[in-house]
């Protein structure tokens, strides 16, 4: 089909896996706590040591759904109508995300030491922030890629396997895949082995783990779900949840080199399976959808809060009910702010920007 001709039915959204979506909800929600605790915690004392395994899951799961989504319709909207539709579907979430990281460097109450860098070198790390351009030069945050929002890392890995997937991943076979998905287990197991464990790809030294996490991950989804590797259960929501929870709870020890290689490579991509298999009660539907609609604004846009918790934690030490009753009281406040950030902008500007595309689409199509 000629590109000028593409219909604005072929980019509508498919049907949501409303498990899948309410699991990538608890993965979000592991995430921050994880992140919380660290600034608290040893890794072998926390006791959701293993929240950053959240990243892999989402990783697998984003694999799956891209090839649920696209796999039959990319050929028709062409490359560069797949990128649009990515790029409105996640870019606007990377740019609050780094103006309320930038806000929060600025105007931390509890510490950080902004006045150390000129304004070239913050405007410059904004910018690049913004552009999705990995640059790990501000020491007060402690050299992440992306200075002023640390989880877009793994947001830079997602365009990157989005664009692989678009130029390679969707017109080879199955055997290919297979082989690919094979030698990115290798090197996930590499990686590991190396570093004792999986929690890299954040920054400068360790930023070609991230590459090893994202390939297996997004390579291991979409096998699943191009082989139909589908498991019908009765786990339900709360089963397959629960079951995931467990990940990010599996306590830290000497074997962590090898225990998280095993949950990455065939734990998650089990539970991808059994949570697109499984049946959903009624009565948790609402709760999947909200969980999934949150999950990637409060992913995005959490990393603010958590610095000044950091300064505030290290500057006035609470005491143990005290930083419960912050953490909490975060989690849910976090939660909330992410939910006014994803209704007031978020769902408008996406909304704006499909609706300018429709329309160019339909002036193209008449033409």
């Amino acid at each position: 089909m000629h590109k000028n001709n593409i219909s604005p039915s072929i980019l509508q959204t498919k049907q949501h896996f409303e498990i899948l979506d309410g699991l990538r909800g608890i993965a979000a929600l592991a995430v921050v706590t994880f992140h919380f605790m660290e600034w608290v915690y040893a890794p072998d004392k926390n006791f959701i040591g293993h929240g950053f395994l959240a990243v892999d899951f989402f990783f697998c799961l984003s694999g799956f759904v891209i090839g649920y989504a696209y796999d039959d319709r990319i050929a028709k909207m062409g490359v560069l109508e797949f990128f649009k539709s990515r790029i409105i579907r996640l870019h606007p979430l990377v740019i609050a995300g780094s103006v309320l990281g930038l806000l929060a460097f600025l105007f931390d109450p509890f510490g950080g030491h902004p006045e150390l860098y000129s304004t070239g070198k913050i405007i410059l790390a904004f910018f690049c922030s913004v552009l999705l351009i990995p640059l790990p030069v501000i020491a007060d945050r402690s050299f992440n890629l992306f200075s002023f929002n640390a989880p877009s890392w793994s947001l830079f890995w997602e365009y990157v396997a989005n664009i692989v997937y678009a130029f390679v991943l969707y017109k080879i076979g199955r055997s290919y895949l297979l082989l690919l998905t094979i030698l990115s287990a290798v090197a996930i197991c590499f990686v590991s082995y190396r570093s004792g464990n999986l929690l890299g790809g954040w920054s400068g030294p360790t930023f070609w783990d991230g590459s090893a996490r994202i390939s297996y991950s997004f390579l291991a989804g979409l096998l699943i779900y191009r082989s139909g590797w589908i498991i019908k259960n009765k786990l339900g929501f709360l089963g397959v949840a629960l079951l995931l929870f467990l990940a990010f709870v599996m306590p830290a020890s000497k074997l962590n080199w090898l225990t998280e290689p095993l949950v990455v490579l065939f734990y998650f991509p089990l539970l991808i399976a059994l949570g697109a298999g499984a049946a959903l009660k009624p009565a948790l539907k609402k709760v999947c959808i909200f969980f999934g609609k949150i999950s990637y604004p409060l992913y995005m846009t959490h990393y603010a809060a958590l610095w000044m918790f950091g300064n505030y934690y290290t500057s006035h030490k609470p005491g143990t009910m005290q930083l419960t009753l912050i953490i909490i009281s975060g989690l849910i406040l976090l939660v909330g702010a992410a939910y006014l950030i994803m209704v007031i902008y978020d769902i408008p500007l996406r909304k704006y920007l499909s609706n300018k595309r429709n329309e160019r689409l339909v002036k193209q199509t008449v033409k």
